[in-house]
């Protein structure tokens, strides 16, 4: 066998697997915590060697990921709310990131405040078509070597001043990476660059940025931010079965959701988005999750009609004592019943707001009626026996009641092995194992 070791250095938990390559098979797989207080490699290590205890390996390739330290901040500058904004921050959602600030139009004096403010990782720089205005990106882009800022910039916008204003930031002092126009057309969004230009500044500047360990060993590890491995492998498997698919992932703090749709008439026709159609993409619900974000939730799901506002106050006591209790998994049947109750709403209503686009900005939303497949992830729902957490998402498969365009017929598995990150990290080198692994353990028959 030819061995690998895929680790997921999460806020909470550090997720460690090993994975034959010859045929995607998985061989091991622990958990440890994540030691952010002391050094992540700790909690890493750990996981690690408890993956590979009994296999009698030694020296294998480590493939790392990590959203420890608040993952990767993103604020984004556009030319205007409704176009290159908007496919900016469908970019930076698809690079994994958690996108903290938005703005759009010439930067003044408050709006560089509330740049600050938002305390970004990274800043997106965008505006402008190919041979299109380039006024507004290149006020923007002065006003930020004006301004000392520090903050590394991936500029992406109009590619006809790319050289005049990453040479004007670069002389400023203001560590910039190139990228690829988001918006090269109306119409058309291409990510793949800015998406790559993102990661690659998370790994030179963010990783070790953040402290998390002391030495430089962590950010020679770690390849990009987990959200964005799990979403190439969530692309992985679509591509491997074929067909749309979604992805609900029920975090601590948040709940993300991907999914992956067949391109089809809104690609080209009169309907198309001006910002550009993302067929894989990914949302973050920051006030959706099952410890930290519970009374999110609930608020949630009071205005969605899921629950009443006594039904809430009710379950809301029985979260406050869940969430003050350190010990994230459920000990009892009574905590298990309120954690899958704060799941299956967390992902009713994160799936819901996915499908309408408000988080992605798409006008006609997400149409998930043709996804044949729905994963659950989350250590909800990992730890959570099999019928229970089948209950959770057989609910979010039979939410119809607001007649958003969710899935019709589709078959749900859970990542119990959490191997949807594995193949992620995978994927750029090994991709027939990362396909294999992902199709074992994530197909319904």
């Amino acid at each position: 066998m030819t061995l690998a070791v895929c680790a997921d250095v999460g806020s909470t938990y550090t997720k460690a697997a090993v994975v034959d390559l010859t045929g995607g098979v998985l061989v091991g797989a622990a958990a440890a915590p994540t030691t952010v207080g002391t050094d992540v490699l700790h909690g890493l290590d750990a996981a690690v060697a408890a993956a590979t205890a009994g296999l009698g390996v030694r020296d294998l390739p480590w493939y790392v990921c990590s959203s420890a330290g608040g993952g990767l901040r993103l604020a984004v500058i556009g030319y205007e709310p409704l176009v290159t904004a908007q496919a900016g921050r469908r970019v930076g959602l698809s690079a994994g990131a958690h996108v903290v600030h938005v703005a759009a139009g010439r930067l003044g004096a408050a709006d560089l405040t509330a740049l600050r403010a938002a305390r970004p990782d990274v800043v997106l720089l965008v505006g402008g078509t190919d041979g299109g205005d380039a006024d507004t990106i290149t006020h923007n882009a002065t006003r930020l070597a004006r301004a000392r800022w520090r903050v590394p910039v991936v500029y992406a916008g109009n590619g006809d001043v790319r050289a005049e204003l990453t040479g004007l930031l670069a002389a400023a002092g203001v560590p910039v990476t190139d990228a690829q126009n988001v918006l090269p057309r109306i119409g058309v969004l291409a990510p793949a660059a800015a998406r790559a230009a993102i990661r690659a500044v998370f790994l030179r500047h963010v990783i070790g940025g953040k402290r998390l360990s002391k030495g430089t060993r962590f950010a020679r590890l770690v390849r990009a931010a987990t959200p964005d491995v799990v979403l190439t492998g969530v692309e992985v498997l679509a591509d491997t079965l074929g067909g749309d698919l979604a992805v609900v992932d029920v975090g601590g703090a948040t709940t993300d959701v991907y999914s992956v749709l067949t391109p089809d008439e809104r690609a080209t026709g009169p309907a198309r988005e001006v910002a550009g159609n993302l067929w894989r993409a990914r949302t973050v619900e920051g006030d959706l999750g099952m410890r930290w974000s519970a009374p999110g939730v609930l608020r949630a799901a009071v205005e969605e009609r899921l629950l009443t506002a006594d039904e809430a106050a009710g379950l809301g006591a029985a979260a406050a004592r869940r969430a003050a209790d350190p010990a994230f998994l459920a000990v009892d049947d009574a905590e298990r019943a309120v954690d899958a109750r704060i799941a299956t709403l967390a992902a009713t209503v994160a799936l819901r707001r996915h499908a309408r686009g408000a988080a992605t900005g798409e006008r006609a939303g997400r149409d998930l009626r043709d996804v044949r497949l729905l994963v659950g992830s989350g250590g909800v729902l990992r730890h959570a026996p099999a019928d229970t957490s089948g209950q959770v998402l057989a609910a979010v498969l039979a939410d119809h009641a607001g007649g958003w365009a969710l899935p019709r017929a589709a078959a749900a598995v859970v990542d119990a092995d959490y191997v949807l990150a594995a193949g992620g990290l995978l994927a750029e080198e090994h991709r027939a194992a990362a396909g294999a692994l992902l199709r074992h353990h994530l197909r319904t028959h």
